[in-house]
């Protein structure tokens, strides 16, 4: 069975103008790109998509523009997370106007909220739209994890079907996997073939936006029983996922560095954020070099 969001999902960027605007356009041209070459669900306003720093009206008219773009060839989930459960189900309700296939729900940040707050967050969430979830547990950036326990119980909601897994808790992956029917995304590129060996969905990922049929091929030949080939591939990968992951810098940063170097639409970091320096950029470009020639 095809999975709702599709298999091959990439955490695209959100393409901005030399002057820090949103760029339409360019998410347009991206999001086709991204779809021609393997994507199968793209996901906006998420963590490298800068959804801290664009506003409700930018993350709507992203969604309206991308759908545009891509029709029915790709599933649009949108990122509406924030810190506020009455926002993020406003956003969800926009989302749903918009035309977005499902939303991403981060954990809420900073505050902290106990496992039961968690809880009735992600619910509430859930009965604001008639969207389908997916939930983004990534406690390195949010403070608080979602305890495998508080995933079983939501696996109950009709409107909860999904998980993207940045928990880096692999164990309890597994475990959730065995007691509910949600879907599981790698969010972490290096897990994107262990995490769909032992029954994950996919992958939602920052790399795909610079790789995209690259990754995918790593799914395809899993599932054609070429599991030697699948690994060989996930191995290949393995230096340019690191230096746009796990260099120092934000996976925003470092795959709009790289998009700029491909000449793909990416553009600008919006502050905080700050660009790449160019032997960043050289170097990202250099591995993608040498990742495509293998």
């Amino acid at each position: 069975m095809t999975p709702r969001f599709g298999r091959a999902l990439c955490a695209m960027v959100t393409p901005f103008s030399d002057s820090g605007a949103l760029d339409l356009d360019g998410a347009q041209r991206l999001a086709a790109h991204l779809v021609e070459n393997g994507c199968d669900g793209l996901v906006l306003s998420g963590t490298t998509g800068e959804s801290p720093t664009t506003t409700d009206a930018e993350k709507s008219a992203l969604i309206a523009a991308v759908c545009e773009a891509v029709a029915d060839r790709a599933s649009i989930v949108a990122g509406v997370g924030t810190p506020d459960t009455r926002h993020t189900a406003e956003l969800a309700r926009e989302a749903e106007k918009a035309g977005a296939d499902g939303v991403l729900v981060v954990t809420p940040y900073y505050s902290r909220p106990p496992q039961d707050a968690i809880e009735a967050h992600f619910r509430e969430i859930a009965d604001s739209t008639g969207l389908p979830l997916m939930l983004y547990d990534i406690p390195a950036r949010t403070g608080t994890r979602v305890e495998p326990e508080t995933l079983l119980r939501l696996a109950d909601h009709p409107g909860i079907v999904a998980v993207k897994d940045c928990s880096y808790d692999f164990l309890a992956a597994q475990k959730v996997l065995a007691r509910t029917d949600l879907a599981y995304y790698a969010g972490c590129d290096e897990h994107n073939l262990a995490l769909y060996a032992v029954g994950g969905t996919g992958y939602v990922s920052t790399v795909a936006n610079v790789i995209p049929n690259h990754l995918r091929a790593v799914l395809d030949a899993f599932d054609a029983g070429d599991t030697a080939r699948a690994a060989r591939l996930q191995q290949q990968a393995t230096p340019l996922i690191e230096a746009i992951m796990s260099a120092g810098l934000p996976g925003a940063v470092t795959a709009k560095a790289l998009l700029g170097a491909l000449h793909l639409p990416g553009g600008q970091v919006r502050a905080p954020l700050r660009p790449a320096d160019p032997g960043t950029v050289d170097g990202l470009l250099a591995l993608h070099r040498d990742l495509i020639s293998t």
